[in-house]
């Protein structure tokens, strides 16, 4: 049985995301009390109508439901062991970015001292929390995140992917993986064609194409990973392998740092290397994978 959908939550982390999700438990009528180092992070949530705890101890006490907003797992251990007599019977939603094993790891530090613990990962910026765009990443025991689901729901589209509590951040580092690759590509390419004296907003829309189109890319790509075999009847290892040498000696040639295409041009190489040259370049993720 789920949980009403005004059910009460305690929000400990006062940064831009957490206060962007106290704001939305607010607007859709859950009483929140919130907890914050800096507490004057606070004032105009009050006003909104949050509750500020005075201590870890009263924000863990006032609700069954806490949802952490933090740097970090380290910060979670310094925070709540302020107050480890209050963690019973608390289900603990650690919304902070970590390894997975860190997320294994709180697991059994809230089970000695009787809460349990829901990871979770927001994958949207804090403008868009709650939004149609915002889902989340879950993982954890399946009874507690079905019980309040529906209150999670309030900060983005919840999406659970299994009881073993390393799943989400799995999930929520590999979609940043793609993420911060993407980014650190675009402005490496801007910088190249801006050797030339073209301006960003000259090369925007052909990076906009480019990106836009990566998703085409990816579906037969994606059997051939699951069937183990990479026909070279395209793109082979060697031919874009020749490409990324192409990159970095463009990026070389324009005086660019070149630690990204490097690393490209390496992964390739170690793939020709291992025999693969003549199979399709999904084979590389054989060498990523260390197979």
């Amino acid at each position: 049985m789920t949980e009403k959908n005004t059910a009460g939550v305690t929000l400990i982390g006062l940064g831009p995301m957490g206060r962007a999700m106290v704001r939305r438990f607010l607007e859709n009528g859950h009483p929140t009390t919130v907890w914050n180092r800096t507490t004057s992070r606070a004032d105009e949530l009050v006003a909104d109508g949050a509750l500020l705890a005075g201590s870890v101890a009263d924000a863990l006490a006032a609700n069954e439901l806490v949802v952490l907003s933090l740097t970090d797992y380290q910060a979670m251990y310094d925070i709540l062991a302020q107050a480890e007599g209050a963690l019973a019977g608390r289900v603990i939603v650690n919304l902070s970015s970590d390894t997975p094993q860190a997320s294994r790891d709180a697991a059994d530090w809230l089970a000695a001292r009787g809460a349990k613990l829901v990871v979770g990962g927001v994958m949207v910026q804090e403008e868009l929390v709650g939004t149609e765009q915002a889902y989340v990443f879950y993982s954890g025991p399946r009874a507690e995140f079905d019980r309040f689901e529906s209150t999670l729901a309030r900060i983005g589209r919840p999406d659970y992917r299994g009881e073993d509590h390393a799943l989400a951040q799995l999930f929520y580092q590999a979609q940043l993986d793609i993420f911060l690759t993407t980014l650190a590509a675009y402005l490496h390419a801007t910088a190249l064609v801006g050797t030339a004296g073209v301006s960003p907003s000259t090369f925007l829309p052909y990076a906009k194409e480019t990106l836009d189109t990566m998703s085409y890319f990816l579906d037969e790509p994606t059997r051939q990973i699951e069937d183990g075999k990479y026909p070279g009847d395209g793109a082979t290892v060697i031919m874009m392998g020749a490409t990324a040498d192409h990159i970095v000696g463009a990026s070389e040639s324009a005086g660019l740092d070149t630690v990204l295409p490097k690393a490209v041009q390496h992964l390739y190489a170690r793939t020709i290397e291992a025999g693969r040259g003549r199979d399709g370049w999904p084979s590389l993720i054989e060498v990523i994978s260390g197979r």
